[in-house]
């Protein structure tokens, strides 16, 4: 049974309530996965992806797979350091199983991104991060109201006091990161995303 209050005061109570969320399943959608969730609650910065994967979805914590491996490698961050620094977030907090395709990850409809742009919202409010770093163009489409990659990755934006630096995805199922270019903006991008650590002591 879903859970959601009026306000939130902590990530711990929050966490709580989105741990049991079935607000999509409950609204007809075939997930295929409990939320993923945190651990801990005390980073600043935040990291927004579109949504997990299987991997992530049996063990219902983020960026488990082989993404997630990619992205600490482009950040040059251990898994340690990775979950000491960001608390992660995605679009949509379940896997949400395969397309009808049968081919990588179903891409969650608009209304369960609206679903659960409610647990982003109360992050963002607790979190008060100084950084955010979407990661994938639906992630960076949701949160900046961007479309397409190359005008985006390698640049920084301003939300609400914090920094945002936009990343492709790491799963190059697009096949975006094919191009020596696309791969240039994504170093630069990682490279600001660093820097940002080191500048809040971080890094």
């Amino acid at each position: 049974m879903t859970r959601r209050k009026a306000s939130y005061r902590s990530l711990t109570s929050l966490q709580h309530d989105l741990r049991v969320c079935r607000a999509c399943v409950e609204a007809g959608y075939p997930l295929e996965s409990w939320p993923v969730r945190n651990e801990r609650f005390d980073q600043h910065a935040y990291m927004y992806g579109q949504a997990p994967g299987i991997v992530e979805g049996d063990e219902r914590r983020p960026w488990r797979g082989r993404a997630g491996k990619t992205l600490r490698r482009w950040l040059d961050l251990d898994e340690e350091e990775f979950y000491e620094t960001f608390y992660c977030a995605s679009v949509t907090r379940c896997y949400p199983g395969r397309p009808a395709s049968g081919r990588g990850d179903r891409t969650p409809t608009p209304r369960e991104q609206e679903l659960c742009s409610f647990w982003r919202d109360w992050e963002l409010r607790i979190l008060r991060p100084t950084l955010i770093v979407p990661v994938g163009g639906l992630a960076i489409k949701r949160l900046l109201g961007l479309s397409g990659l190359n005008g985006c990755v390698g640049r920084t934006y301003e939300l609400d006091g914090a920094s945002v630096i936009p990343l492709p995805h790491p799963s190059g199922a697009s096949g975006w990161l094919n191009a020596p270019a696309n791969r240039e903006l994504t170093a630069r991008a990682a490279a600001l995303i660093r820097e940002e650590l080191r500048a809040n002591g971080r890094g």
